[in-house]
């Protein structure tokens, strides 16, 4: 029930709209910012912002946004951040999760690696169908994004060169999975977004593992790491 009473309160569109904004900046966001990004006044953000944190999607705290300490360094303001758990609605109830982890389980044990990874890049490359490998960082972004990682670009605001950029993801589809067998799991998401953006084009994915974080980067394939 807890579930559905988290999904059922995204139905607001400026609640999700809130709700989203929060999850794109990976951090903490106050009630003034999220307020100015989304165009709504700051008392009605406040209000549907706390309604987000009491179903459970974003959690709360306080700190002083100035960064200053001390006298006349002002009060605490509220932030939020996306909640760490999970939420999941599946009717009739299916359990996925647990086979996936008796598979990877079994695969482990059955030092299964390799043909996984082969698997994983072959759906990789039927996902993508007969589109060319992805052509830039911006095209892989979009792919990414399609598939729920959550994809930004992260670099020096002004680069001299554009291969200083790369794709970073701040969410894993897998995470569960992820979480129990990190080699097996992490090793079959990298073939994936192998064959899903393309090993022969400008861009590719490598491992480059970061806490919070999918443990893949995409990045300009000139960009030699080897």
């Amino acid at each position: 029930m807890e579930d559905i009473n988290a999904i059922a309160a995204l139905q607001d569109p400026v609640r999700r709209r809130l709700y989203e904004y929060v999850v794109a900046q990976g951090r903490e966001v106050g009630r003034n910012e999220a307020a100015e990004a989304t165009g709504v006044a700051r008392t009605l953000a406040a209000h549907h912002l706390d309604k987000l944190a009491e179903v459970g999607l974003l959690e709360s705290g306080s700190r002083r946004l100035t960064g200053r300490s001390g006298p006349g360094a002002g009060r605490p303001a509220k932030v939020y951040t996306r909640a760490r758990v999970e939420r999941t609605l599946s009717l009739p109830a299916r359990d996925y999760r647990t086979a996936a982890e008796l598979l990877a389980e079994a695969a482990e044990q059955a030092g299964l690696d390799a043909g996984l990874c082969a698997a994983a890049r072959r759906r990789g490359e039927a996902l993508r169908g007969s589109a060319a490998p992805c052509g830039g960082l911006e095209e892989a972004a979009e792919v990414l994004a399609a598939r729920g990682y959550e994809p930004y670009l992260e670099g020096p605001e002004e680069p001299t060169d554009a291969a200083a950029h790369v794709v970073r993801m701040r969410n894993c589809p897998f995470h569960a999975v992820a979480e129990r067998f990190p080699p097996l799991v992490c090793g079959m998401n990298l073939a994936l977004l192998e064959g899903l953006l393309g090993t022969d084009g400008p861009v590719r994915a490598r491992m480059d593992a970061r806490p919070g974080e999918c443990c893949v980067v995409v990045e300009n394939s000139k960009n030699n790491h080897d």
